[in-house]
Parts: structure tokens; C-alpha cells; sequence
């Protein structure tokens, strides 16, 4: 697991990341971060971790403004010494508000609880549990390769996504089949979560192209999508199938 600590205080910091390696040694500690602005400036500039560590009252004001300026979809943990935050915390997508000073039993709480949401919930799920931002820019065309042909798809013609063999194709409603310059992990990032879900390793499928879904054998789920007249069948697998019903319900 990645982690971004966000943290003024340079004992804090120290402790945290003592704490981190103690509760797992395989936790990368991929950033410190001492300000709002270096907050933001890092989010912008690369990958986003797996979690934040974010004290709330920084050098240069509270936290919370760094969700205004930055589109993150990942889960945070606050650490703080104020207990009045803790509403405007869980309007983030916040897996716990530990008081400090932070102990190891209150950190390993939290983290055990990440590890049982992360169990059932992608990184695109999770997005689905932040309240909307206007921040929310996701893709709205791609564009896709036949031969040497390009052509511009809007996302409103897609079906789904499918993985062959570390290549990614968009296929449209007609079943028309394009080579798109993407992974199903950055796929997952860009697109809108209500509107697409990850079923497996292979497929990422739009919401508008199910026709039916089935049930199948091992607590399973079949789907019938539009444009999929390959012989691989869209299959949910058995730890995705609740995920499934709330996006279909939501």
C-alpha cells in the first residue's frame, strides 16, 4: 500500500511513519507533505496513493481545502487534535478521525477497516461513496484504432471495455471493435463510476449497453451486453456481485 502523509509537525510525521511500518513494513510511504499547497502541488504532479494521512489544521489553513482544488477519489484517515471536524471530515470519503496522539491500536483500527472496504470495493467504487464535486471531469470521447484508421468514439456509444492479452479494446453498441491507448486501471480513474463498473480483470461494461443479467453458477452473475457477440461471456466474480448490486441500484 502507498500512503501520503499530509503533516506540519515533524514528531507527528516521525510517529506516523514509525507507526505505519510497525502495524505492516510493507506500507511505502510515498510522500510527507507539510502544506496545503504541498498537498496539491504533489496530487497534481503524480500518481495518487492508495491512502492519505491528513492532519487538519496545516500551516496554511485546514485541509479541506486541498479537496477543492484537486479531484481525489481515494480513501483518507484525518489525524488531528480537534474534534469539531469530524462532520465536515466524513463529507470526504474519511475511513477514520483519530484524535493524537495517534496509537498504534486506534491507526491498525483504522487501516484494518480500509483493508475490509478495499476487500469488496475497487478504487472506482469507492468513488461512488464521495459526495459529486464539481471538480468531476471524467472522459467524455476516446480515441480508438482499426488498422491504420482513428476515429473519435463519444462515451455514449460505448458498450464496453475488454483486456486481450495486455491490449485494451473499446467496444461500441454495433460491436464495432477499437484499439484504445489505455490500461483497465487508468480506464477505471477516468471514467464515471456511475456510469461504468469493473466486472473482472477483463471487462469494464457500461451501464446503458446491459440488457440482462443472469444468474450463473458459483453465486455468480451472466451478462448480455449490446456488442458483444464474441464467445467470451461477461461473467461477475463471486467478490464483485454485491459491488455490482449497489452501482445497478444506485
Amino acid at each position: 500500500m502507498k500512503v501520503a502523509i499530509v503533516e506540519d509537525e515533524k514528531l507527528a510525521v516521525d510517529r506516523l511513519k514509525m507507526l505505519l511500518k510497525e502495524y505492516d513494513k510493507e506500507v511505502e510511504i510515498v510522500g510527507c507533505l507539510e502544506s496545503i499547497e504541498e498537498a496539491i502541488n504533489y496530487l497534481r504532479r503524480h500518481p495518487h496513493p492508495d491512502l492519505l494521512l491528513l492532519d487538519i489544521h496545516l500551516s496554511d489553513g485546514h485541509c479541506f481545502e486541498v479537496f477543492k482544488q484537486v479531484q481525489y477519489s481515494g480513501p483518507v484517515i484525518f489525524t488531528t487534535a480537534y474534534d469539531q471536524y469530524a462532520l465536515d471530515a466524513f463529507k470526504i470519503f474519511s475511513v477514520d478521525y483519530i484524535l493524537k496522539p495517534v496509537t498504534l491500536e486506534a491507526l491498525a483500527a483504522a487501516m484494518n477497516k480500509l483493508q475490509l472496504m478495499t476487500a469488496s470495493f475497487t478504487r472506482a467504487d469507492l468513488r461512488l461513496l464521495r459526495p459529486p464535486t464539481q471538480n468531476d471531469n471524467f472522459k467524455k470521447r476516446f480515441l480508438g484504432k482499426i488498422g491504420p484508421r482513428l476515429f473519435y468514439i463519444d462515451v455514449s456509444d460505448i458498450s464496453f471495455f475488454q483486456a486481450e492479452n495486455k491490449v485494451v479494446f473499446l467496444i461500441d453498441k454495433e460491436g464495432n471493435k477499437f484499439l484504445v491507448d489505455h490500461t483497465m486501471e487508468g480506464l477505471e480513474l477516468i471514467l464515471d463510476p456511475k456510469e461504468f463498473f469493473r466486472l473482472n480483470r477483463k471487462f469494464i461494461v457500461r451501464i446503458n449497453a446491459i440488457q440482462q443479467v443472469k444468474p450463473y453458477y458459483n453465486n455468480r452473475l451472466r451478462l448480455d451486453v449490446k456488442g458483444n457477440s464474441q464467445s467470451d461471456e461477461m461473467v461477475i466474480s463471486r467478490d464483485r456481485v454485491a459491488a455490482f448490486k449497489l452501482w445497478a441500484d444506485a
